[in-house]
């Protein structure tokens, strides 16, 4: 965390600047060019030829940062002020293989073990959900095994997709296997519809992982599972992966794999909120698809998300609780 409060960057001002020009950057903040000096990095990923169904999430990073023009510094409802606390900057994109979705994972781990080097948290715009599994192994790198919580309307731990082993439905059972992620402390929220086979979300069940399926998250607040996760998580190292479509399509319509029945936009902000007091190293926000979000409803979303992520990290100043 850096000492001067003087020295931390902020996002662009409405005042300042019309929210409808200045900065095309995430929260309208300095664009840099080297994670020096960050805290904490928001970071694109343009990918989508790992997804399955409907494809555009490769502009999905340029449509969420777009969209979060009418996100201001403060937090109103939790006090949080992100940038009085941290030094935040949008480092652009990882330059992925249009082409090869292998070499895309590659050059994706790569991009991220090299910011292992520097004291910063990453947070990611997506891309699809193929993005997670790169990420995980280069902060597995740096942390050991992780603990994640995994919120998506499916739990992406396919064996293979059209024969193919990486793919964005099998993300985290190729985490699971290559050891990146402490299972015990694993939590799937949000997952629903229909599968393949009766047992389809059984497989991470039987490995340890902690699932919430969306029919539990129905007609409550999410504040009290979140006490329950943060007390299983505890103090490790954690990873918070959000796919767009664990909302329902009411509320998330732009989107590659849309199912019914899904969460509200409150119960998300209660998830991400309820992630405070975590050892957050990290986070991504996938499968936002801007051809199917034609009133930016998807994108809007996505981004307050991200921003409350944002709030969430380890360091951020609230209010100090007057006895």
């Amino acid at each position: 965390m850096s000492d001067f409060a003087s020295s931390f960057p902020q996002p662009q001002g409405g005042n300042e600047m019309p929210r409808f020009a200045g900065r095309g950057t995430m929260l309208r903040l300095p664009a840099v060019e080297s994670p020096d000096n960050l805290d904490v990095a928001f970071i694109g990923v343009p990918l989508d030829i790992g997804t399955s169904q409907r494809s555009g999430t490769r502009y999905g990073p340029r449509a969420i940062r777009a969209d979060s023009v009418m996100i201001r510094p403060y937090n109103m409802a939790t006090g949080a002020a992100p940038f009085e606390s941290l030094r935040v900057g949008d480092l652009g994109d990882v330059p992925i293989n249009t082409y090869s979705l292998q070499k895309s994972v590659t050059i994706i781990e790569a991009f991220y073990t090299h910011l292992n080097s520097y004291p910063l948290t990453p947070l990611t715009l997506g891309g699809d959900h193929t993005l997670t599994l790169p990420i995980l192994r280069a902060l597995a790198k740096k942390h050991g095994p992780l603990g994640l919580i995994h919120v998506d309307a499916h739990t992406d731990t396919n064996d293979e997709m059209f024969g193919e082993k990486i793919a964005h439905g099998t993300t985290f059972r190729r985490a699971v296997e290559e050891g990146l992620l402490d299972c015990a402390r694993v939590v799937q929220i949000g997952q629903r519809a229909q599968g393949y086979a009766a047992d389809d979300f059984q497989w991470g069940v039987d490995r340890g992982f902690h699932l919430v399926p969306a029919e539990q998250c129905w007609y409550r607040s999410l504040a009290p599972l979140m006490a329950e996760v943060r007390d299983r998580l505890g103090s490790g190292p954690v990873y918070l992966s959000y796919d767009i479509d664990s909302f329902d399509p009411a509320w998330a319509p732009g989107t590659g794999t849309p199912e019914v029945g899904g969460l509200t936009s409150m119960q998300g902000l209660e998830i991400v909120r309820g992630c405070r007091g975590l050892n957050l190293i990290g986070g991504d926000l996938v499968e936002v698809s801007p051809p199917y979000d034609i009133s930016g409803t998807t994108s809007q979303l996505a981004a307050n998300i991200l921003y409350e992520m944002l709030c969430v990290l380890p360091g951020v100043r609230y209010p100090e609780i007057k006895k």
